[in-house]
């Protein structure tokens, strides 16, 4: 096979892989040989987060993609797009015209690794311990339209929703609806450490050093059942400390698969064919990456001030600089490509101006230059990202009207403090739970949201958010997220930056790597096999 990245074309907006895969065979691994996948996703345990795997407690895409391939979910995504499907269920469907009232039945036979029985009281048990623990990283928000749950029987469960959710059957198929066993799982206490058990296409066991994953086995499990096809018998993920690390272990033969996160210069290495260790697949992603601001904080407590650094940030140069043809200028948290998108802060702010942002100030009363940090990850979004905030803070500071230092910070201490409310403005990214606009609006405004926000809008909360959700087809939606999109673009407690593609790269004879990732991001270990090399 020719080195060349494989670009998977985009129907609709949507990721529809039309490519089988670099390789030359669709089948699975028939070998012992576990195929071995690079990260540079960190996995750590620390005060602040003792449980980073618990169902309940995980809500970041290196976690989730541990928990996807363990965990099993009534519903799950399908590898290419569309809506979800039954996975641990047979069947699930609103039994209502208000979809209110969402009603699955369990396959039969259903068990975890451990050899005991699914049943529909494991589904209940599980879902209402994440509500009950209500852990502080906001992942439980996501089942906060969930009244009560019934059972009838060992396999069928019924949802009772407070209010009309079109949405619920793609939030039944993110991890934090996994379905755990009571025996592993207490009711009222997270799960501290790495130990992960389930009934999905594979069990879990990782190797640990100084309190941090250094490499996870994921071995086919016999007891699975379920909607996914399982192409190898043992996958082994190992965590690099960065791109550069993995690249050149790829490169040794020492992994097979390299995912999130490349560099923006090995991704431009393999783009052009001059790797011949590894070929690029390139898919379009639904990846965000946004500015968010402790409205409370004084230096940003004024919208004024916020909206200043939305007249000020020019995306484009941003882009050009930092990711090139990797990511695209972004005037929303809706992407461009989902149902629902409107690009609200272009419409109200244009292009960059330091006239107007210095006339929002001087209107507000605003004394400059206003004296900021922000503060980034240094290990989560890439090597990238500091680049990413120096070309930021360059652009606020030229202005003449603030004054930005930029701190970077490891994940496990830079998240904990950003809930804490530690930070003024702080940058983020976001990988969708489920394809939908809902997901990228109401985890960052919604009651109990993802950051931790204080900022409130009643509007948005009580009547935008719910009134979006009671529309089955998302583009009758259109017009309560449009309006959502427009009072974000006027306060301003978010401000969206880029949206990415998102790349594997692999080694001739990998199988599936064109599904190895879904548009959210969501790593599909089971597409992976091991063919003939060409």
């Amino acid at each position: 096979m020719n080195r060349k990245t494989l670009v998977l074309p985009a129907v609709a907006g949507l990721l529809t892989p039309v490519l089988a895969a670099c390789g030359g065979s669709d089948s699975g691994s028939k070998s012992g040989d576990a195929i071995v996948v690079g990260t540079t996703d960190q996995f750590t345990a620390t005060k602040d987060a003792p449980a980073p795997l618990d169902p309940a407690y995980a809500y970041d895409v290196g976690t989730w993609n541990i928990l996807r391939q363990s965990v099993q979910t009534l519903m799950a995504q399908p590898k290419g797009e569309g809506d979800p499907v039954p996975e641990a269920a047979e069947s699930c469907s609103f039994t209502d015209s208000g979809s209110e009232r969402y009603a699955c039945k369990l396959r039969e036979g259903l068990k975890f690794a451990s050899g005991d029985p699914v049943t529909a009281q494991d589904v209940k048990y599980s879902i209402e311990r994440a509500l009950r623990i209500n852990s502080d990283s906001g992942v439980s928000a996501l089942l906060n339209t969930i009244d009560t749950i019934e059972t009838q029987g060992d396999r069928e469960v019924v949802f009772h929703l407070k209010t009309a959710d079109a949405t619920f059957p793609y939030k039944l198929s993110t991890p934090v609806a996994g379905i755990v066993n009571p025996q592993d799982y207490q009711k009222d206490k997270l799960r501290d450490g790495f130990e992960v058990d389930g009934s999905g296409p594979y069990t879990f066991k990782a190797e640990v050093k100084d309190d941090a994953i250094v490499s996870a086995t994921f071995t086919k499990n016999a007891s699975y059942k379920g909607s996914m096809k399982v192409n190898n018998d043992k996958v082994e993920l190992r965590s690099f400390t960065d791109a550069d690390a993995m690249g050149a272990a790829i490169d040794k033969g020492d992994i097979d698969v390299m995912t999130r996160t490349m560099s923006p210069a090995q991704i431009q290495k393999l783009d052009a064919g001059s790797d011949k260790n590894a070929d690029l697949v390139d898919m379009p992603g639904l990846e965000i990456r946004y500015l968010a601001f402790n409205t409370d904080a004084t230096s940003v407590k004024s919208k004024a001030v916020r909206q200043a650094m939305a007249q000020l940030i020019n995306r484009g140069e941003l882009v050009s600089k930092v990711y090139g043809t990797q990511a695209e200028p972004l005037y929303s948290m809706v992407p461009a490509t989902v149902t629902g998108h409107s690009n609200a802060f272009f419409n109200q702010y244009g292009n960059p101006s330091v006239d107007k942002a210095k006339s929002l100030l001087g209107k507000a009363g605003i004394t400059t230059p206003v004296k900021l940090t922000l503060h980034y990850t240094t290990d989560h979004y890439g090597s990238a990202t500091k680049q990413e905030f120096q070309i930021l803070q360059k652009q606020l500071n030229d202005s003449g009207l603030f004054d930005v230092s930029i701190e970077g910070h490891p994940w496990a201490t830079f998240r904990p403090a950003e809930r804490k409310g530690e930070y003024d403005v702080y940058g983020m990214g976001w990988f969708p739970d489920f394809p939908d606009a809902d997901n990228f609006l109401a985890p960052f405004l919604d009651k109990n949201n993802f950051l931790g926000s204080p900022y409130n809008n009643g509007t948005i909360q009580r009547t935008l958010i719910p009134q979006s959700r009671r529309e089955a087809d998302r583009l009758g939606a259109a017009k309560s997220l449009t309006e959502i999109q427009d009072i974000v673009a006027e306060d301003v407690p978010v401000l969206p930056l880029w949206q990415g593609k998102q790349y594997v790269a692999a080694r001739d004879d990998i199988t599936g790597v064109a599904y190895a990732l879904n548009s959210s991001s969501t790593l599909q270990l089971w597409e992976l096999g091991r063919g003939v090399s060409g």
